[in-house]
């Protein structure tokens, strides 16, 4: 980015860890130079509960693993992709727990813009939009991106200065 970042512009793109979302990464870093906008990139996880035979009756099995460490794990792949080893200053990233499209909303409410794919992982194939998707583009209180697979990401500038 060859100017500076205007106060208080962000660009908030979600990122799951899905080959598209990367196209989606590479899309919100295009609008956030070409906006002077600081690049805010999110990922979110969220609990589930699953339910089984338990012994003698039904009851919650406990998740497996640390799907908080996974997440950081993703997100850190997904980052390292698209800028190798040189993540820019003016991108920052965070993991958060919680429902994916509340928690974009949320955090895109002041935003330049929220980038986020047609779906990602846990969407039907035959899906135009995805569930976050679509929540976004109808309850964002600013403008929101949709990256489809077959949408060719613009040419990134990995090193603003």
């Amino acid at each position: 980015m060859t100017t500076e970042i205007a106060a208080g512009a962000r660009v908030v793109v979600g990122v799951d860890g899905s080959q598209p979302s990367l196209a989606d990464l590479e899309w919100g870093t295009f609008v956030a130079n070409a906006t002077a906008s600081l690049l805010e990139v999110i990922t979110v996880w969220e609990p589930t509960t699953a339910f089984g035979l338990v012994g003698e009756g039904w009851g919650v099995l406990p998740s497996e693993g640390d799907p908080d460490a996974a997440t950081h794990q993703t997100l850190d792949l997904a980052l390292t992709s698209v800028f190798s080893d040189q993540q820019p200053a003016w991108c920052q990233s965070r993991v958060i727990r919680g429902n994916p499209a509340q928690v974009m909303l949320e955090l895109s409410a002041d935003a330049r813009m929220l980038v986020v794919g047609s779906r990602g992982h846990g969407g039907f194939a035959g899906l135009l939009l995805g569930s976050i998707s679509a929540a976004c583009t109808e309850h964002a209180t600013c403008p929101v991106l949709v990256i489809h697979d077959t949408t060719p990401p613009p040419p990134l500038t990995k090193d603003p200065s």
